[in-house]
């Protein structure tokens, strides 16, 4: 692979006009798909194959008049203080504003708080339900501001008046100053660590391309794939965040290999055979990992896994051919302007970080520092992670709705009065659906759930049934007495399902219990029973992967087990700011509550293969250095010396960009943003940094031991570079480079 990559890194170089010319004309077209492509549907999350899934199709099917998950608003009226909503004004005001909505051209039905018997039981509040015929993503703008006017005249009558439900839902949008925070810190980190304003204007550039294709292809996918905001937006963090990392790894390679005297082509090709090696097989782990989600089964897992790998995967292509190409066209200003101004390359010894006192860098002090003390660090790092893993053992999943959101939104204060004046288990409703046979008596059947499912510990209040026109199918409404997320809620859906079945095994009559609540309960659920058997393939391929980039058989299961606790520390991370509200106030987070149930999952993808990107490219010089005759600690203070700095630069960057999406609304991108930094953190500086060279350490030889019949069978895809030293000959200029380039020592380690 090294060779073959050479190739491309020194073609890359010699046609940069043609490779510019034709990464230009990609993002033009990208551009320009993504502006002239109508905007993507914001699809509400579904699961094939749940009880609730099938029972909103079985309400498509038999009530087509109505759509089950089309949009819906509340309009919550509140009297002033001292007053009921009842009084003749008041009603007044009420029946007027319902009046102007029934106009609507996307209005099915508004109902009358008055007649509904929609009125608290102190009289003070009152709420009127409205139903679209179109789902939340399809409301025009006139639909909305119709809604809001209608709100404002009843304000204008002396009413408090929110608006709950889906119909003022909005899709994430970007351009939030913590992003920008985050893309300038990660720009002035790249100038620390290159010490060139153009090699760190390189990686940022190239990033941008490769981002900016992305979210320009997801844009213009988005009708014919069904793609949502979240994908777009969880596309551009991953992008931006890799396309650094990748072009800053071969832009340091790059430099050292001039620094060793090579020529520009032959710099450009070493960097992308070895460095790009790396990148490639650090990116696949990312692909395979985020593609990896189609096998949980629900549709916008999956659409945000192949989102965030297709975003990968160009970074990955970008970094081969963009990233050298641009090498030829900044020539000497890649390198810094202390180098340029001698006249020379980098140094005559490279490798050796040297400081204002003369004494080794902080990369190689570091490495020397572990070396003597293994048992220590490694114990107390462990101790550490697994200490802020402790909160995952009261992880609990769920789906937020309008009780997430900022107290500032009218969602939210709608949701509030709501539970103020009907409890808190009315924000939550359950939808009870029957299916009756043809032979079955609907009144009785449909007498016999009402009767059953007020019967259930936990349950307010169950509302008459209403039939189809072939009666055939009944809906009924239970309000739960809890919250929509608590776990007596969770407790209650599964004490109707198996009240129920008496009812299912006595008329033949199946009754399925569905809702947003009930749907959100299944996906929770169905999250949980994924996440092991996810985990367990991703640990499984790590180790398959590792076991043939290092030819090793310690060092992957090293990697594996470091990469399950950063993976916990993050999640004990989760549930203390967002279940405990731990520090949730500093980082805009006003409502605390179970994580999001597609976190865990979508974080084991993301963060597994983060974790390879700083174990290959960390590890692949300590090898490198093992095969070409030193120790096995001398082999860690090289990695240190050679990788230390960057891989350091490049977690910086990472926490950066994914801290950056903190400060969005959206509770999706908020956990995301969270649940990402702080396990790229715990990676790189816990795991990479302190327990790999200690483990190495402690494991001397033996870290690099491969059966003969592993070591017959696995390919050898020559990730440090071992054949282009071989083949080609190291420039005379430096007679040093070529004696260390000599492949002696190990190679068959």
């Amino acid at each position: 692979m090294a060779t073959f990559l050479c190739r491309i890194g020194r073609w890359a170089f010699r046609r940069r006009r043609l490779v510019g010319g034709l990464w230009l004309g990609v993002l033009v077209l990208a551009v320009v798909g993504a502006a002239v492509a109508p905007a993507g549907d914001e699809e509400d999350l579904s699961m094939p194959g749940t009880e609730s899934q099938k029972a909103f199709d079985l309400l498509d099917e038999r009530f087509p008049q109505s759509n089950s998950q089309g949009a819906e608003a509340r309009l919550v009226f509140q009297a002033p203080d001292g007053q009921r909503v009842t009084a003749r004004e008041h009603r007044a005001a009420v029946e007027d504003t319902l009046g102007s909505l029934v106009r609507g051209d996307q209005v099915a039905s508004t109902t009358d708080p008055y007649e509904t018997g929609a009125v608290s039981e102190d009289g003070t509040i009152a709420y009127s339900t409205v139903t679209y015929t179109a789902e939340a993503v399809d409301l025009t703008g006139a639909t909305k501001s119709a809604l809001e006017n209608a709100a404002s005249q009843a304000r204008d009558a002396g009413l408090t008046v929110e608006i709950g439900g889906s119909a003022l839902d909005a899709e994430e949008e970007l351009g939030g100053t913590t992003e920008l925070i985050g893309v300038a810190v990660a720009a002035v980190v790249l100038v620390l660590a290159l010490g060139s304003l153009v090699a760190a204007g390189l990686s940022l550039l190239t990033a941008f391309v490769g981002v900016a294709i992305a979210f320009g292809l997801v844009s213009a996918l988005a009708v014919p794939l069904g793609l949502t905001s979240t994908v777009a937006i969880l596309a551009l963090m991953l992008g931006l965040a890799v396309g650094i990392d990748y072009a800053l790894f071969i832009t340091s390679r790059f430099r050292d290999e001039r620094a060793q005297g090579g020529e520009p082509e032959e710099a450009a090709g070493r960097a992308v055979g070895t460095a790009g090696s790396a990148v490639v097989f650090a990116g696949a782990t990312v692909f395979i990992a985020l593609a990896g989600l189609r096998v949980v089964g629900i549709p916008e897992l999956t659409k945000m896994g192949m989102g965030g790998a297709g975003a990968v995967a160009l970074a990955v292509l970008v970094a081969l051919t963009l990233v050298p190409a641009l090498f030829g066209f900044f020539g000497r200003r890649v390198l810094s302007r202390a180098v340029r101004k001698a006249g020379r390359p980098e140094n005559e010894h490279p490798h050796r970080v040297p400081t204002a006192a003369g004494l080794p860098g902080l990369g190689t002090r570091w490495a020397r520092f572990v070396l003597r003390r293994p048992a220590a660090v490694l114990v107390t790092s462990v101790l550490g992670l697994g200490t802020v893993a402790l909160p995952t053992l009261s992880l609990e999943l769920g789906l937020p709705g309008d009780e997430s959101k900022s107290v500032e939104t009218t969602q939210r204060r709608a949701y509030d009065l709501l539970s103020e004046g009907f409890g808190p288990g009315f924000n939550g409703p359950l939808t009870v659906v029957v299916d009756m046979p043809e032979s079955a008596d609907a009144r009785a059947t449909t007498d016999r759930v009402v009767e059953t499912v007020r019967g259930v510990d936990g349950v307010a209040s169950v509302g008459e049934p209403v039939l189809n026109r072939t009666k055939d199918t009944a809906v009924l409404t239970a309000v739960p007495r809890t919250a929509p997320n608590s776990g007596e809620t969770k407790d209650l859906v599964h004490a109707i399902r198996g009240a129920v079945s008496d009812v299912d095994a006595d008329t033949g009559a199946a009754v399925l219990v569905t809702g947003t609540t009930a749907m959100n309960i299944d996906i929770s659920e169905a999250m949980s029973d994924a996440l092991i058997p996810y985990l367990a393939v991703v640990i499984g391929l790590a180790v398959l992967l590792l076991t043939v980039v290092f030819r090793s058989v310690l060092v992957p299961v090293k990697a594996a087990l470091g990469f399950l606790l950063s993976v916990g520390a993050a999640f004990g991370v989760l549930v203390a700011v967002f279940q405990w509200g731990w520090v949730a106030g500093l980082l805009g987070i006003e409502q605390t509550g179970p994580v999001m149930s597609l976190m865990p999952i979508l974080i084991i993808g993301i963060v597994f293969g983060l974790a390879m990107d700083y174990e290959v490219f960390l590890l692949a010089r300590m090898r490198e250095a093992y095969v070409h005759g030193a120790s096995p600690g001398e082999a860690v203070v090289s990695g240190f010396r050679h990788s230390g700095r960057v891989v350091a630069a490049a977690a910086i960057i990472m926490i950066s960009v994914f801290a950056g999406f903190v400060g969005m609304s959206s509770p999706t991108i908020q956990t995301m943003g969270v649940g990402l930094a702080a396990a790229v953190a715990f990676d790189a500086f816990v795991v990479r940094m302190a327990i790999v060279p200690a483990v190495l350490a402690l494991l001397g030889h033996r870290a690099w031991w491969l059966p003969r019949i592993l070591n017959r069978v696995l390919p050898n895809v020559d990730i440090e570079g071992e054949k282009l030293s071989r083949h080609v000959p190291a420039p005379a200029t430096n007679p040093d480079a070529a004696v260390r380039r000599l492949p002696v020592g190990r190679q068959q380690h």
